[in-house]
């Protein structure tokens, strides 16, 4: 039997994840070389195949998208409702993470040791700075250093000149059709890379981490896992069924592919070719709005990390036998929705953002060191909630889009 793509990555999954752990029980003075010469390898070819294409790809898709929606008004409608589905699942993430943390108070009793627990913290960017900087001065600067604000923005006023500029620029809106298929033509190649590449990835996690860290961490590493699960199934499914009048069912099995290829790669930016093909292909979500709503979320919408901000806020400050008032409570959804905006869609960015919501209810910083540890796992898991929640959105806006005579 011929099995499909999302079997081999699966697979790819599962094997990574025994390999691994074999590896780190039984094996662990072996697991440097083979990391370095055969897991590590693999992974890196694979993420430098999709970090190779993922500048082209937003500016192509983004820029059709926009002539494709083709009303500057049209433009405005789905951007305002895009956003405010992204503002609202992350806030009703925070949420979540929190409530979960707070009753099952993961921090308490757990006889930390925090003596010499150290962690720099990396500024996060104030949020003025980030909402003054998404006009480039220079565009091709913002896409070798992968701005990916910079990138859309750029990307949108293109779109919208070719709009309004019709017949008169109708050679460069054909090449940039051409670029586009060049570029989903790239996804399809690399794709077949993509089960040896998850092998490398969950490989090197699982066998560098091994289950002394998950041990002691385990509580809080349990209660993010179920808040990602009740904000996936509940607020997405819910989403999907009554906004997108779709199969919640059908919709996470028929986006599974993507799902694996952000968990093993933990970057939302990396995932995003693969992700819009996916709902493209097997949601039948519209090229215009797929191009539109998921680059965006890929850059401003990551509710699995603000779930993880919230439950770790919370356990680090019952760690340390800090109260938090409702006030400290309020300031750290504010911050970590505010926070989402404009952060890159990269492996470990949650732990910036997380020591910027410490920084802003005075908890200490250092309080990072005690999840580090665990981090990457968590990462995986919350990168595939985040390309789910874009999905969802687009979804719900391609049915919302339906009496306006937006289709494929």
């Amino acid at each position: 039997m011929k099995l499909n793509l999302t079997a081999k990555i699966v697979i790819g999954l599962v094997l990574g994840i025994l390999v691994g752990i074999i590896i780190n029980l039984f094996m662990p003075n072996l697991f440097e070389p083979i990391n370095t010469w055969v897991f590590e390898p693999l992974g890196k070819i694979f993420l430098n195949f999709i970090k190779m294409i993922v500048v082209p790809i937003v500016f192509f898709s983004i820029t059709l998208g926009v002539v494709g929606l083709g009303d500057p008004k049209k433009l405005g409608r789905i951007g305002v409702k895009t956003i405010l589905f992204f503002v609202v699942t992350t806030t009703i993430a925070i949420f979540i993470g929190l409530g979960l943390a707070a009753v099952i108070q993961p921090g308490e009793g757990g006889n930390f040791d925090l003596e010499g627990a150290t962690y720099e913290a990396q500024p996060a960017p104030p949020v003025v700075d980030t909402l003054l900087n998404i006009i480039p001065t220079n565009p091709i600067a913002a896409m070798a250093q992968g701005d990916m604000l910079q990138i859309i923005t750029f990307s949108l006023f293109i779109g919208l000149a070719l709009t309004i500029l019709g017949e008169k620029t109708k050679g460069i809106h054909r090449l940039i059709e051409q670029g586009n298929d060049i570029m989903m033509y790239l996804v399809n190649l690399i794709m077949k890379f993509a089960p040896y590449g998850t092998f490398g990835l969950i490989a090197t996690a699982v066998g560098g981490l091994g289950f002394s860290a998950l041990k002691a961490m385990f509580l809080y590493f349990i209660v993010v896992f179920i808040a990602l699960i009740i904000h996936t199934i509940v607020t997405y499914g819910s989403a999907v069924a009554v906004l997108g009048k779709r199969n919640p069912i059908t919709f996470f099995k028929e986006f599974i592919p993507a799902m694996t290829v952000a968990f093993s790669t933990s970057s939302s930016s990396a995932t995003l070719p693969v992700s819009m093909t996916t709902a493209q292909k097997n949601l039948g979500v519209p090229k215009s709005i797929s191009s539109f709503v998921q680059p965006l979320g890929a850059t401003i919408n990551m509710d699995g990390t603000a779930i993880m901000q919230g439950v770790a806020t919370l356990f680090i400050a019952q760690a340390f036998g800090a109260d938090l008032t409702a006030a400290q409570i309020l300031t750290v959804v504010l911050t970590a929705v505010l926070a989402s905006i404009g952060t890159a869609g990269v492996p470990g960015v949650g732990l910036i953002m997380l020591a910027m919501v410490l920084q802003s209810v005075n908890l200490p910083v250092e309080g990072i060191a005690l999840i580090i540890g665990i981090d990457r796992l968590l990462d995986m898991t919350r990168t595939a909630v985040n390309i789910t929640g874009d999905a969802a959105c687009a979804v719900v806006i391609a049915e919302s889009e339906k009496k306006h005579g937006v289709s494929n």
